[in-house]
């Protein structure tokens, strides 16, 4: 198409009528999810921008911010929604907060939903970052600050932690003040880009050690990670030492550990990537790498807001990467009372 396209191209292209489109694009009328559908994917399609309705609607302020997160049982997560809620009331926000199950489409529907409430940005920790659908029309005049996992499309500012170098700092911690030779890498999902990261720096320190890293990547869920830690303990000759790429996975092998009767430090030595509460009361207390979760969270807000008042979109945001420190308590055999290694 050689001019530019118009509402009435949009309509033709979506089937449906031209009033259709006004009212998803205006929101002054119930849609069916079907037809709204059709008409943002004509939008994509066209490369049609309603640069005149966006402007006007800018103006209009809710005062209201989306947060969406994979989940809210991994305390990591409940912090970054509890601090970005906190800086919010600060600046006079509210704030409506979805979890998306880490599902790339359930995450959309969210998104979407937030949009027709009006909100003035989105703060998203990213499901699926190959999948994401944040770069569609609908999202162009919507401020989007990600977290924890920086999206493909470089126009979103990003605020991420120092993962691989957290995760070299514990294993090389393990090699060469515990003397550990075979460490195992408990995962959740390769897909995930803190996964990769963590794994990346894992592997660069057991071959910088001379030594053969050995990941798995299907400890999901309890049972499964249960079965992956029984199998190795039960080897002739088991891993002496875990690394836990994040805090279910550090959740689910200690439990494991405790059903097989294994003693940790004494028979397998246990680092995670992540603090939380009960890490310093537990018996082990467990050694951990620790991230700002809370920092996390307000600086993410904090660009959200910085954004909003300049109302700016950038060709490509803005990249905040975090440091993180590793604390050395009982689980890795320290004997320490508590003591913070800062990560280079």
């Amino acid at each position: 198409m050689d001019r530019k396209p118009t509402m009435t191209d949009v309509a033709r292209v979506a089937g449906v009528g031209t009033m259709t489109v006004s009212r998803v694009l205006n929101e002054s009328a119930p849609v069916s999810a079907e037809a709204a559908e059709r008409v943002y994917r004509a939008i994509e399609k066209l490369g049609y921008r309603p640069n005149e309705m966006a402007r006007a609607l800018r103006g209009l302020k809710t005062h209201t911010i989306g947060i969406i997160v994979p989940y809210l049982f991994d305390p990591f997560f409940a912090t970054i929604a509890h601090a970005v809620n906190t800086l919010a009331r600060e600046h006079g926000y509210s704030v409506i907060l979805a979890t998306s199950n880490d599902d790339s489409e359930l995450e959309f529907a969210e998104a979407q939903l937030m949009l027709q409430r009006r909100v003035d940005g989105l703060i998203v920790i990213p499901a699926d970052v190959q999948r994401s659908r944040f770069s569609r029309a609908e999202f162009d005049q919507t401020h989007i600050v990600t977290l924890d996992r920086p999206m493909q499309d470089r126009r979103f500012d990003s605020v991420l932690v120092q993962n691989q170098t957290g995760s070299r700092c514990a294993v090389k911690h393990l090699v060469t003040e515990h003397g550990h030779r075979r460490i195992v890498f408990i995962g959740l999902n390769r897909q995930l880009y803190t996964m990769r990261a963590r794994f990346e720096g894992y592997r660069g320190a057991m071959m910088e050690a001379g030594l053969q890293p050995e990941p798995s990547f299907k400890c999901s869920s309890q049972e499964l990670t249960s079965a992956v830690v029984a199998s190795l303990i039960r080897e002739k000759d088991p891993p002496t030492a875990f690394f836990c790429s994040n805090n279910l996975t550090t959740r689910y092998a200690l439990r494991a550990l405790v059903d097989l009767g294994v003693r940790v430090p004494e028979e397998v030595a246990l680092i995670g990537f992540d603090d939380f509460e009960l890490a310093e009361i537990l018996q082990p207390t467990l050694t951990v790498v620790r991230q700002p979760a809370e920092e996390v969270g307000r600086v993410a807000a904090g660009l959200l807001f910085d954004r909003l008042k300049r109302d700016e979109f950038p060709k490509e945001g803005s990249r905040v990467v975090l440091p993180v420190e590793l604390v050395l308590r009982r689980s890795c055999g320290c004997r320490p009372r508590i003591r913070h290694a800062p990560v280079d």
